[in-house]
């Protein structure tokens, strides 16, 4: 939506007043909620969702197809698998890292750092983190990859620190928005 904002300008010769554009203001668009982000990502990749899902690499793109249960359960493990083998790709030359599933693997923060760290190496020195300083690894790696990667902070550093065992689908959502922002830098 374009806003327009006229001024009335009366003519000297005359009665009749005419409208002018004076200024037109390009439209702003909003940024998205985390929350917002995370329903739209959720949605994409639903079994009720058409046309092919969002997995790393082209060799690894699967199409759902609706013919039963089970193979759409075999189609997510199938996807998760893939994604984090792309992680642990990415990750394998990075200290005190080792992803081998979407919840324990990450409680400490290091996985995230390490993700954005193998892409932005720039951004910030991997080897001051330690594994015990939670809270700081999670605030670093949310913070970096949305300035400098613009990806969307999903998770909250709080609730991330308060679980020993984070939430799978939250962190393999979060993952998936990494992957989808570096996959074709690698």
């Amino acid at each position: 939506m374009v806003e327009i904002y006229y001024k009335f300008i009366k003519k000297r010769s005359g009665q009749r007043s005419d409208i002018k554009p004076l200024i037109i203001i390009p439209p702003v668009k909003k940024p998205i909620s985390a929350f917002a982000k995370f329903r739209q990502l959720e949605k994409q990749n639903s079994p009720a969702s058409t046309g092919v899902l969002k997995t790393p690499g082209t060799d690894y793109r699967v199409k759902y197809t609706n013919t039963n249960n089970q193979s759409n359960q075999n189609n997510v493990a199938v996807i998760k698998e893939r994604l984090l083998a792309w992680c642990q790709a990415k990750t394998k030359e990075y200290e005190n890292v080792h992803l081998n599933n979407f919840s324990t693997s990450w409680s400490n923060g290091l996985g995230f750092c390490a993700l954005i760290h193998h892409f932005r190496p720039d951004a910030f020195d991997y080897h001051s983190l330690q594994p015990e300083n939670r809270k700081k690894n999670f605030e670093l790696a949310f913070t970096k990859a949305d300035e400098v990667a613009g990806i969307a902070p999903l998770l909250d550093v709080e609730d991330m620190v308060m679980m020993s065992r984070p939430d799978w689908k939250c962190v393999f959502t979060y993952v998936q928005s990494i992957y989808r922002r570096f996959k074709d830098e690698d």
